[in-house]
């Protein structure tokens, strides 16, 4: 049995690592079956097997694998016989800068206004964790950095554009069908709507459509997810 370590908040039903999210929807993807291990901010003695401090980590037998990069090429190399996670060696590629833009662009804006929303989920034994690692990040005190969720979105739906171009003439980041590009960017949103409810889009965008289409990928997956957690799956 594949078992994948997952952060999860103080009500172990919400697992809202983007990262964690990129590698949950491609095991799904590949239909190869796992055990989610619940994991907090605070427990990286149990990640020392896999020479890692932080999730997503996967154990496959007698093999550790972390970083989502390295855990999906890992599970393309290993299974080659189940769907692929890129199309090709193009496509790969492809997935590697959108996972990249997503991390430094699409992920590092999100955080803002969602940001005591995530300190409000957590367990309380992680919260001076994440109250020191983010406030030496952001240079000032977590109430500081966005005092104005609402205020944030309009820009930060901006940064959504070139998406939203794909999305105006393809369903998918990859096509006709998602693969790990639309994982990569999946994996924000689901990290957002676990642990706020603020609306990441509004209804009329398409981003929303896109998002109503990734909750049902993978059997889905995120709509599942979502319900279990007690969040609402709607962008």
């Amino acid at each position: 049995m594949i078992t994948l370590y997952e952060l999860t908040g103080a009500d172990v039903a919400r697992r809202f690592s983007p990262y964690c999210w990129r590698i949950r929807m491609s095991l799904r993807h590949k239909g190869l079956p796992f055990e989610g291990i619940a994991w907090r901010f605070t427990e990286k003695d149990r990640l020392a097997p896999a020479g890692s401090q932080f999730v997503p980590v996967l154990r496959d037998g007698d093999t550790w694998v972390h970083d989502s990069m390295a855990i999906a090429e890992y599970l393309e190399a290993t299974y080659p016989d189940r769907p692929g996670l890129f199309g090709s060696p193009h496509g790969a590629a492809l997935a590697r800068f959108v996972a990249a833009w997503t991390d430094r662009t699409v992920q590092l804006n999100a955080s803002r206004p969602i940001l005591m929303d995530i300190f409000s989920c957590l367990h309380p034994g992680d919260r001076d964790y994440f109250r020191t690692t983010r406030e030496k990040r952001f240079g000032k005190r977590l109430e500081e950095v966005c005092p104005d969720p609402q205020a944030e979105l309009p820009s930060f739906r901006l940064l959504l554009e070139p998406a939203r171009r794909v999305f105006g003439k393809q369903a998918y980041l990859a096509g006709e069908a998602p693969n790990y590009a639309d994982y990569a960017l999946y994996g924000t949103f689901m990290w957002w709507r676990m642990t706020s409810r603020l609306p990441p889009f509004e209804r009329e965008d398409i981003m929303s459509s896109w998002l109503a289409r990734m909750d049902e990928a993978c059997d889905g997956e995120g709509r599942r997810a979502l319900a279990a957690a007690g969040m609402q799956p709607e962008g």
